[in-house]
Protein backbone atom coordinates (compact mmCIF):
# COMPACT_ATOMS: atom_id res chain seq x y z
CA UNK A 1 0.00 0.00 0.00
CA UNK A 2 1.21 3.52 -0.80
CA UNK A 3 2.51 5.53 2.17
CA UNK A 4 1.84 9.27 2.25
CA UNK A 5 3.00 11.79 4.81
CA UNK A 6 1.53 15.17 5.65
CA UNK A 7 3.47 18.38 5.95
CA UNK A 8 4.00 19.76 9.48
CA UNK A 9 0.85 21.11 11.14
CA UNK A 10 -1.42 19.78 8.39
CA UNK A 11 -2.92 17.03 10.53
CA UNK A 12 -5.31 19.08 12.63
CA UNK A 13 -8.28 18.81 10.30
CA UNK A 14 -7.96 15.02 10.02
CA UNK A 15 -7.62 14.67 13.79
CA UNK A 16 -10.87 16.66 14.10
CA UNK A 17 -12.62 14.06 11.96
CA UNK A 18 -12.41 15.53 8.46
CA UNK A 19 -11.80 13.03 5.67
CA UNK A 20 -10.08 15.14 3.00
CA UNK A 21 -6.44 15.88 2.27
CA UNK A 22 -5.45 18.44 -0.36
CA UNK A 23 -2.38 18.03 -2.53
CA UNK A 24 -0.62 21.04 -0.97
CA UNK A 25 -0.91 19.41 2.47
CA UNK A 26 1.15 16.38 1.44
CA UNK A 27 4.88 15.86 1.31
CA UNK A 28 5.37 14.88 -2.31
CA UNK A 29 8.21 14.17 -4.69
CA UNK A 30 8.59 13.48 -8.41
CA UNK A 31 7.11 10.01 -7.97
CA UNK A 32 3.85 11.27 -6.51
CA UNK A 33 2.34 12.15 -9.90
CA UNK A 34 3.10 8.64 -11.12
CA UNK A 35 0.76 7.03 -8.56
CA UNK A 36 -2.22 5.38 -10.24
CA UNK A 37 -5.39 7.41 -9.49
CA UNK A 38 -7.57 5.66 -6.93
CA UNK A 39 -4.77 3.67 -5.28
CA UNK A 40 -5.24 2.78 -1.63
CA UNK A 41 -2.90 4.60 0.71
CA UNK A 42 -1.94 5.07 4.34
CA UNK A 43 -1.66 8.62 5.62
CA UNK A 44 0.54 9.69 8.51
CA UNK A 45 1.49 13.01 10.07
CA UNK A 46 4.88 14.60 9.51
CA UNK A 47 6.33 12.54 12.38
CA UNK A 48 5.15 9.29 10.84
CA UNK A 49 2.20 8.68 13.20
CA UNK A 50 -0.57 6.89 11.24
CA UNK A 51 -3.81 8.82 10.74
CA UNK A 52 -5.79 6.45 8.54
CA UNK A 53 -6.23 4.58 5.30
CA UNK A 54 -7.89 5.98 2.21
CA UNK A 55 -7.36 6.41 -1.49
CA UNK A 56 -5.36 8.92 -3.50
CA UNK A 57 -5.68 10.74 -6.80
CA UNK A 58 -2.43 12.63 -7.47
CA UNK A 59 -4.02 14.61 -10.31
CA UNK A 60 -6.79 16.14 -8.21
CA UNK A 61 -6.54 19.11 -5.83
CA UNK A 62 -8.51 17.06 -3.30
CA UNK A 63 -5.93 14.28 -3.39
CA UNK A 64 -6.86 11.91 -0.57
CA UNK A 65 -10.12 10.79 0.97
CA UNK A 66 -9.90 8.86 4.22
CA UNK A 67 -11.92 5.65 4.52
CA UNK A 68 -10.95 4.50 8.01
CA UNK A 69 -9.09 6.04 10.94
CA UNK A 70 -7.27 2.78 11.65
CA UNK A 71 -4.37 2.64 9.19
CA UNK A 72 -4.30 -1.17 9.40
CA UNK A 73 -7.89 -1.54 8.14
CA UNK A 74 -8.38 -3.91 5.21
CA UNK A 75 -10.64 -2.30 2.63
CA UNK A 76 -12.58 -5.17 1.07
CA UNK A 77 -16.18 -6.20 0.40
CA UNK A 78 -16.66 -7.22 4.03
CA UNK A 79 -15.54 -3.76 5.20
CA UNK A 80 -18.00 -2.10 2.78
CA UNK A 81 -20.75 -4.42 3.97
CA UNK A 82 -20.22 -3.31 7.57
CA UNK A 83 -20.44 0.35 6.59
CA UNK A 84 -23.54 -0.27 4.49
CA UNK A 85 -25.21 -2.23 7.29
CA UNK A 86 -24.62 0.72 9.63
CA UNK A 87 -26.12 3.09 7.06
CA UNK A 88 -29.08 0.75 6.54
CA UNK A 89 -29.84 0.65 10.26
CA UNK A 90 -30.37 4.42 10.26
CA UNK A 91 -32.64 4.42 7.21
CA UNK A 92 -34.77 1.58 8.52
CA UNK A 93 -35.20 3.59 11.71
CA UNK A 94 -36.26 6.67 9.74
CA UNK A 95 -38.64 5.28 7.12
CA UNK A 96 -41.21 2.50 6.93
CA UNK A 97 -40.68 1.74 3.24
CA UNK A 98 -37.34 0.88 1.52
CA UNK A 99 -37.09 4.10 -0.48
CA UNK A 100 -34.32 6.43 0.66
CA UNK A 101 -30.73 7.48 0.22
CA UNK A 102 -28.89 4.52 1.66
CA UNK A 103 -25.33 5.90 1.47
CA UNK A 104 -24.52 9.61 1.58
CA UNK A 105 -20.81 9.72 0.91
CA UNK A 106 -18.58 11.13 3.64
CA UNK A 107 -21.45 11.34 6.13
CA UNK A 108 -21.72 7.54 6.07
CA UNK A 109 -17.95 7.03 6.10
CA UNK A 110 -17.90 6.19 2.39
CA UNK A 111 -16.49 9.24 0.56
CA UNK A 112 -17.17 9.25 -3.15
CA UNK A 113 -20.09 6.81 -2.92
CA UNK A 114 -23.81 7.56 -3.21
CA UNK A 115 -26.46 4.83 -3.13
CA UNK A 116 -30.19 5.47 -3.49
CA UNK A 117 -32.51 2.56 -2.74
CA UNK A 118 -35.71 1.91 -4.66
CA UNK A 119 -37.06 -1.21 -3.00
CA UNK A 120 -35.46 -4.10 -4.88
CA UNK A 121 -33.15 -1.82 -6.88
CA UNK A 122 -30.18 0.38 -6.09
CA UNK A 123 -28.90 3.37 -8.06
CA UNK A 124 -25.19 3.93 -7.39
CA UNK A 125 -22.86 6.82 -8.14
CA UNK A 126 -19.10 6.28 -7.91
CA UNK A 127 -17.81 9.83 -7.92
CA UNK A 128 -14.07 9.34 -7.42
CA UNK A 129 -11.21 7.32 -8.85
CA UNK A 130 -10.87 5.52 -5.53
CA UNK A 131 -14.48 4.36 -5.50
CA UNK A 132 -14.28 3.45 -9.18
CA UNK A 133 -11.34 1.16 -8.38
CA UNK A 134 -13.38 -0.38 -5.56
CA UNK A 135 -16.49 -0.91 -7.71
CA UNK A 136 -16.39 -4.70 -7.43
CA UNK A 137 -16.23 -4.52 -3.62
CA UNK A 138 -19.11 -2.02 -3.50
CA UNK A 139 -21.32 -4.19 -5.71
CA UNK A 140 -20.49 -7.33 -3.73
CA UNK A 141 -21.29 -5.59 -0.45
CA UNK A 142 -24.65 -4.32 -1.73
CA UNK A 143 -25.51 -7.79 -2.96
CA UNK A 144 -24.53 -9.34 0.37
CA UNK A 145 -26.48 -6.82 2.48
CA UNK A 146 -29.57 -6.10 0.38
CA UNK A 147 -29.74 -8.86 -2.26
CA UNK A 148 -31.20 -6.41 -4.81
CA UNK A 149 -32.73 -7.55 -8.09
CA UNK A 150 -30.55 -5.05 -9.88
CA UNK A 151 -27.97 -2.30 -9.44
CA UNK A 152 -27.75 0.72 -11.73
CA UNK A 153 -24.40 2.50 -11.92
CA UNK A 154 -25.23 6.10 -12.86
CA UNK A 155 -21.63 7.17 -13.27
CA UNK A 156 -22.27 10.23 -15.41
CA UNK A 157 -22.01 13.04 -12.83
CA UNK A 158 -19.81 16.13 -12.94
CA UNK A 159 -17.56 15.07 -10.06
CA UNK A 160 -16.13 12.27 -12.18
CA UNK A 161 -14.84 14.78 -14.71
CA UNK A 162 -12.83 16.50 -11.98
CA UNK A 163 -11.37 13.10 -11.13
CA UNK A 164 -10.41 12.41 -14.75
CA UNK A 165 -12.96 9.60 -15.04
CA UNK A 166 -15.14 8.76 -18.05
CA UNK A 167 -18.91 8.92 -17.84
CA UNK A 168 -20.94 5.74 -18.25
CA UNK A 169 -24.16 4.02 -17.22
CA UNK A 170 -24.04 0.31 -16.44
CA UNK A 171 -26.40 -2.25 -14.98
CA UNK A 172 -25.80 -5.29 -12.80
CA UNK A 173 -28.71 -7.71 -12.85
CA UNK A 174 -32.19 -6.62 -13.88
CA UNK A 175 -32.87 -2.86 -13.87
CA UNK A 176 -36.04 -1.38 -15.46
CA UNK A 177 -36.05 2.01 -17.15
CA UNK A 178 -38.25 3.38 -14.38
CA UNK A 179 -39.56 2.19 -11.04
CA UNK A 180 -42.37 3.11 -8.68
CA UNK A 181 -41.49 4.43 -5.26
CA UNK A 182 -43.41 5.38 -2.16
CA UNK A 183 -42.90 8.59 -0.21
CA UNK A 184 -45.02 8.69 2.93
CA UNK A 185 -47.59 6.50 1.21
CA UNK A 186 -47.76 8.52 -2.03
CA UNK A 187 -46.76 6.76 -5.25
CA UNK A 188 -44.24 8.23 -7.71
CA UNK A 189 -42.43 7.21 -10.87
CA UNK A 190 -38.63 7.47 -10.86
CA UNK A 191 -36.91 7.30 -14.29
CA UNK A 192 -33.75 5.54 -13.15
CA UNK A 193 -31.91 5.35 -16.46
CA UNK A 194 -32.93 8.62 -18.06
CA UNK A 195 -33.76 10.92 -15.16
CA UNK A 196 -31.70 13.43 -13.25
CA UNK A 197 -28.90 12.02 -11.10
CA UNK A 198 -30.20 8.73 -9.64
CA UNK A 199 -33.79 9.32 -10.76
CA UNK A 200 -35.37 10.95 -7.68
CA UNK A 201 -34.54 13.55 -5.04
CA UNK A 202 -34.93 11.98 -1.63
CA UNK A 203 -33.33 14.98 0.07
CA UNK A 204 -36.63 16.91 0.17
CA UNK A 205 -38.65 14.03 1.67
CA UNK A 206 -38.82 15.46 5.19
CA UNK A 207 -39.62 18.98 3.93
CA UNK A 208 -42.43 17.63 1.74
CA UNK A 209 -43.82 15.80 4.77
CA UNK A 210 -44.54 19.20 6.33
CA UNK A 211 -46.57 20.51 3.37
CA UNK A 212 -49.99 19.56 4.70
CA UNK A 213 -50.54 22.58 6.92
CA UNK A 214 -49.95 24.96 4.00
CA UNK A 215 -51.53 23.38 0.92
CA UNK A 216 -54.97 22.08 1.94
CA UNK A 217 -57.51 23.71 -0.35
CA UNK A 218 -54.80 25.76 -2.08
CA UNK A 219 -53.72 26.21 -5.67
CA UNK A 220 -50.10 25.02 -5.73
CA UNK A 221 -47.40 25.80 -8.29
CA UNK A 222 -44.36 23.48 -8.37
CA UNK A 223 -41.50 25.22 -10.21
CA UNK A 224 -38.68 22.97 -11.45
CA UNK A 225 -41.10 20.16 -10.67
CA UNK A 226 -39.09 17.34 -12.30
CA UNK A 227 -41.40 14.30 -11.79
CA UNK A 228 -43.79 16.15 -9.49
CA UNK A 229 -42.52 15.57 -5.97
CA UNK A 230 -43.92 18.72 -4.38
CA UNK A 231 -47.01 18.87 -6.62
CA UNK A 232 -48.27 15.35 -6.05
CA UNK A 233 -47.55 15.44 -2.33
CA UNK A 234 -49.60 18.68 -2.26
CA UNK A 235 -52.47 16.96 -4.07
CA UNK A 236 -52.34 14.13 -1.54
CA UNK A 237 -52.58 16.69 1.26
CA UNK A 238 -55.75 18.14 -0.27
CA UNK A 239 -54.62 20.96 -2.57
CA UNK A 240 -57.45 22.17 -4.79
CA UNK A 241 -55.25 22.27 -7.91
CA UNK A 242 -51.59 21.68 -8.70
CA UNK A 243 -49.44 22.88 -11.59
CA UNK A 244 -45.97 21.64 -12.56
CA UNK A 245 -43.39 23.66 -14.49
CA UNK A 246 -40.37 21.91 -15.96
CA UNK A 247 -38.30 22.10 -19.14
CA UNK A 248 -38.29 18.30 -19.57
CA UNK A 249 -41.28 16.70 -21.25
CA UNK A 250 -40.30 13.17 -20.11
CA UNK A 251 -40.19 14.44 -16.51
CA UNK A 252 -43.64 15.99 -16.85
CA UNK A 253 -44.94 12.78 -18.43
CA UNK A 254 -43.65 10.86 -15.40
CA UNK A 255 -45.37 13.39 -13.13
CA UNK A 256 -48.68 12.81 -14.92
CA UNK A 257 -48.29 9.05 -14.61
CA UNK A 258 -47.61 9.41 -10.90
CA UNK A 259 -50.65 11.65 -10.50
CA UNK A 260 -52.79 9.00 -12.18
CA UNK A 261 -51.38 6.30 -9.88
CA UNK A 262 -52.71 8.32 -6.94
CA UNK A 263 -56.02 9.26 -8.56
CA UNK A 264 -55.16 12.93 -9.15
CA UNK A 265 -55.12 15.25 -12.12
CA UNK A 266 -52.38 17.85 -12.57
CA UNK A 267 -51.60 20.68 -14.96
CA UNK A 268 -48.17 20.65 -16.59
CA UNK A 269 -46.30 23.47 -18.33
CA UNK A 270 -43.20 22.67 -20.35
CA UNK A 271 -41.03 25.78 -20.43
CA UNK A 272 -38.03 27.50 -18.95
CA UNK A 273 -38.97 28.25 -15.35
CA UNK A 274 -38.47 32.00 -15.45
CA UNK A 275 -40.26 32.36 -18.79
CA UNK A 276 -43.19 30.30 -17.49
CA UNK A 277 -43.47 32.39 -14.33
CA UNK A 278 -43.55 35.59 -16.35
CA UNK A 279 -46.20 34.16 -18.68
CA UNK A 280 -48.38 33.15 -15.73
CA UNK A 281 -48.17 36.72 -14.45
CA UNK A 282 -49.20 38.08 -17.86
CA UNK A 283 -52.20 35.75 -17.67
CA UNK A 284 -52.94 37.20 -14.20
CA UNK A 285 -52.93 33.78 -12.59
CA UNK A 286 -52.35 33.42 -8.87
CA UNK A 287 -51.48 30.56 -6.54
CA UNK A 288 -51.75 30.30 -2.78
CA UNK A 289 -48.52 28.25 -2.59
CA UNK A 290 -45.49 28.48 -4.90
CA UNK A 291 -42.53 26.12 -4.53
CA UNK A 292 -39.24 27.19 -6.14
CA UNK A 293 -36.84 24.22 -5.97
CA UNK A 294 -34.22 24.65 -8.72
CA UNK A 295 -31.14 22.54 -9.40
CA UNK A 296 -27.87 23.93 -8.08
CA UNK A 297 -27.46 27.34 -9.71
CA UNK A 298 -24.04 27.93 -8.15
CA UNK A 299 -21.91 24.89 -8.84
CA UNK A 300 -18.58 26.71 -8.62
CA UNK A 301 -17.44 29.80 -6.73
CA UNK A 302 -16.95 31.69 -9.98
CA UNK A 303 -20.69 31.26 -10.66
CA UNK A 304 -21.66 32.95 -7.39
CA UNK A 305 -22.79 36.39 -8.56
CA UNK A 306 -24.67 35.08 -11.60
CA UNK A 307 -26.26 32.40 -9.45
CA UNK A 308 -27.38 34.96 -6.86
CA UNK A 309 -29.16 36.95 -9.53
CA UNK A 310 -30.80 33.80 -10.90
CA UNK A 311 -32.15 32.89 -7.44
CA UNK A 312 -33.33 36.47 -7.01
CA UNK A 313 -35.10 36.55 -10.39
CA UNK A 314 -36.89 33.26 -9.74
CA UNK A 315 -38.15 34.23 -6.30
CA UNK A 316 -39.06 37.73 -7.53
CA UNK A 317 -41.24 36.18 -10.22
CA UNK A 318 -42.75 33.71 -7.75
CA UNK A 319 -43.70 36.49 -5.33
CA UNK A 320 -45.63 38.21 -8.11
CA UNK A 321 -47.96 35.20 -8.37
CA UNK A 322 -48.84 35.09 -4.68
CA UNK A 323 -51.71 36.96 -3.03
CA UNK A 324 -51.51 38.33 0.49
CA UNK A 325 -51.27 35.43 2.96
CA UNK A 326 -49.67 33.25 0.25
CA UNK A 327 -46.87 30.80 0.95
CA UNK A 328 -43.50 30.79 -0.83
CA UNK A 329 -41.23 27.77 -0.37
CA UNK A 330 -37.80 28.84 -1.61
CA UNK A 331 -35.09 26.21 -1.88
CA UNK A 332 -31.44 25.97 -2.83
CA UNK A 333 -29.22 22.90 -3.10
CA UNK A 334 -26.12 25.01 -3.92
CA UNK A 335 -23.50 24.42 -1.26
CA UNK A 336 -21.89 27.74 -2.17
CA UNK A 337 -25.08 29.68 -1.36
CA UNK A 338 -25.25 30.24 2.38
CA UNK A 339 -28.63 30.11 4.08
CA UNK A 340 -28.19 33.71 5.18
CA UNK A 341 -27.59 34.81 1.59
CA UNK A 342 -30.81 33.15 0.43
CA UNK A 343 -32.64 34.82 3.30
CA UNK A 344 -31.26 38.22 2.25
CA UNK A 345 -32.48 37.58 -1.32
CA UNK A 346 -35.97 36.79 -0.03
CA UNK A 347 -36.03 39.92 2.16
CA UNK A 348 -34.82 42.19 -0.65
CA UNK A 349 -37.20 40.83 -3.27
CA UNK A 350 -40.22 40.91 -0.96
CA UNK A 351 -39.50 44.53 0.00
CA UNK A 352 -39.01 45.49 -3.63
CA UNK A 353 -42.42 43.94 -4.33
CA UNK A 354 -43.98 45.97 -1.53
CA UNK A 355 -44.57 42.87 0.61
CA UNK A 356 -43.76 41.82 4.15
CA UNK A 357 -42.27 38.38 4.66
CA UNK A 358 -42.53 36.01 7.59
CA UNK A 359 -40.22 32.99 7.73
CA UNK A 360 -42.27 30.13 9.17
CA UNK A 361 -39.81 27.28 8.79
CA UNK A 362 -36.23 26.73 7.73
CA UNK A 363 -35.76 23.22 6.40
CA UNK A 364 -32.67 21.24 5.46
CA UNK A 365 -31.88 17.97 3.74
CA UNK A 366 -33.74 14.90 4.94
CA UNK A 367 -32.26 12.73 7.67
CA UNK A 368 -31.19 10.08 5.16
CA UNK A 369 -28.72 12.74 3.93
CA UNK A 370 -26.90 13.20 7.26
CA UNK A 371 -24.38 15.97 7.86
CA UNK A 372 -20.82 15.11 8.89
CA UNK A 373 -20.08 17.50 11.79
CA UNK A 374 -16.47 17.99 10.69
CA UNK A 375 -17.29 18.52 6.99
CA UNK A 376 -19.41 21.64 6.32
CA UNK A 377 -19.65 20.67 2.66
CA UNK A 378 -22.07 17.87 3.57
CA UNK A 379 -24.67 20.47 4.61
CA UNK A 380 -26.07 21.85 1.38
CA UNK A 381 -29.88 22.04 1.21
CA UNK A 382 -31.84 25.12 2.31
CA UNK A 383 -35.63 25.37 2.25
CA UNK A 384 -37.39 28.49 3.54
CA UNK A 385 -41.16 28.38 4.03
CA UNK A 386 -42.38 31.99 4.01
CA UNK A 387 -45.70 33.75 4.45
CA UNK A 388 -46.14 36.75 2.18
CA UNK A 389 -48.19 39.71 3.44
CA UNK A 390 -49.13 43.10 2.07
CA UNK A 391 -46.90 45.93 3.29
Amino acid sequence: MIELKLKPREDRRLRAGHLWVYSNELQTDAQFRAIAPGSLCRVSDDRGKPLGVGYVNPHALLSVRILAGNADTTIDAAWFARRIEAALALRQRLYDAPFYRLVHGESDGLPGLVVDRYGDWCAVQLGTAGMENLKAEVIQALQDVLKPRGILLRNDGGLRELEGLPAYVETVGEVPDEVELLESGVRFVAPLKSGQKTGWFYDQHDNRDRLGRYVRGARVLDVFSYVGGWAIRSAAFGASAVTCIDSSQPALDAARRAAALNGFEIETIRDDALDALKQLRREQRQFEVVVVDPPALIKRKKDYEAGLEHYAALNRAALQLLPADGILIACSCSHHLEAEALQRILLRESRNAGRRLQILEQGAQSADHPVHPAIPETRYLKAYTCRVLAS
